[in-house]
């Protein structure tokens, strides 16, 4: 894969973590996390890029994260528990209607997206790929 492939993931995570922040400001709670969400998976979608893999779905991605990156150490627990978590918040906001997100909820996972693609960034520059 090219670092042009990797550099296009991690701008698309930055544009959503901007357009999250935005959300959050304008109290669009269920969109901030909809947005912490796919900055965290393309950040994903950047590292699986480094090794050639590409998956058509949203459990794929997270699987090969988890088997490539995770469970060899390279990148830490904590952002697979976090990449999870916030997978299944934006599940929540996304298609349970009748579940209204809060602030607190948005907030925070807007925090931890940023933390997991800063993450990403560093490990992806000190692989040479950034």
């Amino acid at each position: 894969m090219s670092k042009r492939e990797v550099r296009l993931y991690v701008e698309h995570a930055h544009q959503m973590l901007e357009v999250a922040e935005h959300n959050l400001a304008d109290g669009f709670f269920g969109s901030t996390i909809n947005r912490a969400y796919y900055a965290i998976f393309y950040a994903a979608n950047a590292l699986l890029a480094t090794k050639g893999i590409s998956r058509n779905k949203h459990s794929g991605v997270i699987a090969a994260f988890r088997q490539n990156f995770v469970k060899p150490g390279m990148i830490e627990i904590e952002h697979s528990d976090v990449y999870g978590r916030v997978m299944d918040n934006r599940h929540v906001s996304d298609y349970e209607i009748g579940i209204l997100v809060d602030a607190g909820s948005a907030r925070r996972d807007l925090q931890d997206a940023r933390r997991f693609v800063l993450r990403i960034e560093q490990f992806l520059k000190a692989e040479g790929w950034l």
